[in-house]
């Protein structure tokens, strides 16, 4: 059986428990940094119970160990956040790429499924592509925010007007 365990500071290992005559033994399939279509590859073959590569990326997500997506999408994440942040591409490639993405998914064809982004999947694609010491750093900076907020004590009692009777 196969799991991700985090070693050094960015570093992780996939790791294979077999049984011996001795007891159950760990052994080291993969050391990597981010879990890549080739990590992957190395893994099935070096396991003597190769993993599906969604138990692998879920494994190494749980570990907390970054995932390399594909070169698209890696392009369209970083598209995503440079849009996010202002920049805007040339209009005839908005356009094209307004038209190569409004094509139906196959999902899209049911009858009643429409798909809506809400403001909040918006609003987080300035963060799509970011690595985790950038969001590191906002995180603590929001907590210092937090922090920095003066406490205000309320009254043992609030005061509401009392209804009399007539």
């Amino acid at each position: 059986m196969a799991y991700v365990v985090a070693t050094k500071p960015g570093r992780y290992e996939v790791r294979e428990s077999v049984s011996t005559p001795k007891g159950p033994r760990s052994r080291t399939l993969v050391s990597f940094r981010e879990l890549t279509l080739e990590t992957i590859e190395k893994v099935r073959d070096k396991s003597e119970k190769p993993p599906t590569a969604e138990e692998l990326t879920r494994l190494a997500l749980r570990a907390g160990a970054p995932i390399r997506g594909s070169e698209l999408d890696n392009a369209a994440s970083e598209t995503l956040r440079r849009i996010a942040s202002g920049e805007q591409p040339d209009p005839k490639l908005r356009r094209l790429l307004i038209d190569a993405l409004s094509q139906p998914e196959p999902e899209d064809h049911q009858p009643g499924s429409k798909k809506v982004i809400s403001d909040a999947a918006r609003a987080a694609t300035q963060w799509i592509g970011v690595s985790s010491e950038e969001r590191a750093n906002a995180l603590r900076e929001l907590l210092e925010l937090a922090d920095a907020l003066p406490i205000r004590l309320r009254p043992h009692e609030i005061g509401f007007p009392h209804l009399r009777s007539i």
